[in-house]
């Protein structure tokens, strides 16, 4: 049955999280250890290491449902093909699984599960949830991005503009010194005039008074 077999369904093609994988669970089949909607996760294992009454996720064999992955409880170990084998069944309904789980199909041992985050993963992977929360936060981070450009730029432009009115303060600065040192040059050199036009005066003067 659909209903048994098919328990997860992987959040991503090779999602894997330090060894850990997550699958979001698709059918109450494990009811009571995880439901639908539930985030199970497991982690990637030695087959061999692997005891009745684990439970493992496995990729099935079952042509009806082949390479579907799932997450069931092991009844018994034994063998397919020569090959050694778990037999797994749900426990919701406690029905073996139509075909064995060879070690080689083994994914890994189911450790916990996130309620209803399946749920929140699921709507992640439809066209939705990828505008909601991948396509608009990323608009929003260029948006914000952009605007931060602007106003670096029109900082940058204040702060040329502030310092080229301090370059033109300073030139007017150094015009006004300049024009105060003429006038001063110009006020001493009349003045020096000034006193030699009173010196040749004075020594006229003089030499008018011996002739008398």
């Amino acid at each position: 049955m659909i209903f048994t077999v098919i328990s997860v369904n992987t959040v991503g093609k090779d999602a894997d999280f330090l060894g850990y994988k997550p699958y979001i669970v698709l059918s109450d089949s494990m009811n009571g250890t995880f439901s639908v909607g539930d985030l199970s996760v497991s982690k990637k294992v030695d087959p061999q290491t692997l005891e009745v009454g684990d439970i493992i996720t496995f990729e099935s064999i079952d042509p009806a449902n082949y390479g579907s992955v799932v997450t069931h409880k092991i009844r018994e170990i034994t063998t397919y093909e020569g090959e050694p084998a778990f037999v797994t069944y749900g426990t919701a309904t406690g029905v073996d699984d139509s075909y064995p789980v060879p070690f080689e199909n083994v994914i890994g041992k189911y450790q916990f599960c996130l309620p209803k985050m399946g749920y929140f993963f699921e709507f992640l992977k439809s066209p939705a949830g990828y505008i909601t929360v991948i396509l608009i936060p990323f608009l929003v981070l260029i948006l914000l991005q952009a605007v931060n450009f602007f106003r670096l730029v029109r900082q940058y432009k204040k702060e040329q503009q502030q310092e080229l009115n301090e370059q033109k303060a300073k030139l007017e600065k150094e015009r006004i010194e300049a024009q105060k040192m003429r006038a001063e040059l110009e006020r001493l050199r009349a003045q020096m005039k000034n006193t030699e036009t009173d010196d040749s005066a004075f020594i006229m003067s003089d030499d008018f008074g011996g002739e008398q």
